[in-house]
């Protein structure tokens, strides 16, 4: 048997590098840990009134993903959710705008969530203008 250096068997790979200056993707985090590493999150880096309602949305949205079973829709929430407690952790979040694909791809049902959220926001800023002027 020949024996073959150690040098010859190892071969680059491209493990870990992805295009452009973007870190490579973290593994995912599993459900609970990411769930309190987001109200971590909101703790650390959002105003009071923010928080409060980034929190309850948080807690519904894994409410109501606890017994889903299909795997590509687990991966999706998980991977959407971390993304976001990573955007939040280093402040990139201010000011950016919704990606128009992710838009495209949302349920009538995700559409009216996020028309409702809209509209929460709104009111919460006409309110804060209105007491401030007082």
């Amino acid at each position: 048997m020949k024996s073959i250096p150690r040098l010859q068997m190892a071969a680059p790979t491209s493990a870990g590098i992805t295009k452009g200056f973007k870190p490579a993707p973290l593994a995912l985090l599993p459900p609970i840990p990411l769930y309190r590493r987001l109200l971590r999150a909101h703790r650390k880096h959002l105003p009071r009134e923010m928080r409060l309602l980034g929190d309850q949305y948080i807690k519904s949205e894994f409410r109501a993903h606890r017994n889903v079973e299909n795997p590509v829709h687990i991966i999706g929430f998980l991977t959407e959710w971390q993304m976001y407690a990573q955007r939040l952790e280093g402040n990139s979040w201010i000011g950016e705008q919704m990606d128009v694909g992710k838009i495209d791809k949302m349920s009538d049902q995700q559409l009216g969530q996020l028309y409702e959220l809209m509209q929460a926001i709104r009111k919460k800023q006409l309110e804060d203008g209105e007491s401030s002027e007082e």
